[in-house]
């Protein structure tokens, strides 16, 4: 399967809470040796883990945009107290590209150009003109999102002149919460975390009373424990409309994930070996693509799995 044309490959915000010269690393060594063509950073799941990263934003934008990667800056995609909404205030008011990920920044972002994030669902195309009314030019789909659905509101997308995205790798965001379930499996209450969810850089696997991993959760994030790999989906996506397809980070070797679907988008690389390689390199979990085709989301449907 050849997939050569615009095919646009994205890295998604970090999720994680990672300590902050980590973050550095990582974001320098996109900068410097992955072949992406679009970076998104920024604080999406807690507002406390915000401020450890303020310093290295400027440093990392630059890089960045010195290696001809586009920068989208995501907000807070659950704004709890007035800290949070400052957070989202300041990042609207920043000159890079925002993408909004709660509806309390699309006020700030009213009549200016700019991208929606996979947490403020949008499931339809009423949504989609309604976002893209008020300045929406991209989009990026919840990952329960069908592969059929996709081709219907990509239709409306090329209608309203929207480019959509679509997340094909990675632990899939499923639920937020005004609760911190990290605080809470550490007996501490949300105010008093200490930070907890640093320990978990990938995520903290959450199994049934059969001691089988369920979940995974990230602070107030809900996440699937299995990873979602849509390698052997991407031309099929591509055909339906699909403008750019997006890579979740997690802690391991992500230039080389990078490097594998880079392979298969560009047709230097058949989809069933670049998957057969991803299961040696990519996260501990098994992989899933069963929302894609209308199925459980935590199910592999047809093709080589890891």
């Amino acid at each position: 399967m050849a997939i050569i044309g615009d095919a646009k490959l994205t890295i998604g915000p970090i999720l994680f809470h990672w300590p902050a010269q980590q973050k550095r690393d990582f974001y320098l060594r996109i900068a410097d040796e992955v072949p992406v063509d679009r970076v998104y950073i920024g604080e999406v799941v807690c507002g406390k883990r915000a401020p450890y990263f303020d310093e290295h934003y400027e440093e990392v934008i630059r890089r960045l945009e010195a290696a001809d990667i586009e920068v989208v800056h995501a907000t807070l995609s659950e704004v709890m107290i007035d800290k949070d909404r400052q957070i989202v205030e300041g990042v609207c008011s920043g000159d890079t590209m925002v993408e909004a990920n709660d509806a309390s920044a699309l006020w700030h972002l009213t009549g200016r150009a700019h991208a929606i994030g996979p947490l403020l669902n949008v499931y339809n195309e009423v949504t989609m003109a309604r976002l893209a009314a008020n300045g929406a030019v991209h989009i990026t789909l919840p990952a329960e999102i069908p592969g059929d659905t996709m081709g219907v509101l990509a239709d409306r997308a090329r209608e309203i002149d929207v480019t959509l995205e679509a997340q094909v790798y990675g632990r899939m965001s499923l639920a937020l919460s005004a609760r911190c379930y990290h605080a809470r499996a550490h007996n501490r209450d949300k105010d008093n975390c200490q930070l907890v969810c640093e320990e978990d850089p990938d995520g903290l696997a959450l199994n049934t009373l059969r001691g089988e991993p369920f979940l995974a959760i990230n602070g107030v994030q809900t996440l699937s424990y299995t990873c979602l790999n849509l390698m052997q989906e991407l031309g099929d996506m591509q055909d339906a409309g699909i403008d750019a397809f997006r890579l979740s980070p997690h802690d391991h070797d992500m230039g080389a994930v990078v490097q594998l679907f880079r392979g298969v988008l560009d047709g230097d690389l058949e989809a069933t070996e670049a998957c057969t390689k991803l299961g040696e390199i990519g996260l501990d979990a098994p992989f899933s693509n069963g929302f894609y085709h209308r199925s459980d989301g935590y199910r592999w449907v047809g093709g080589t799995a890891a």
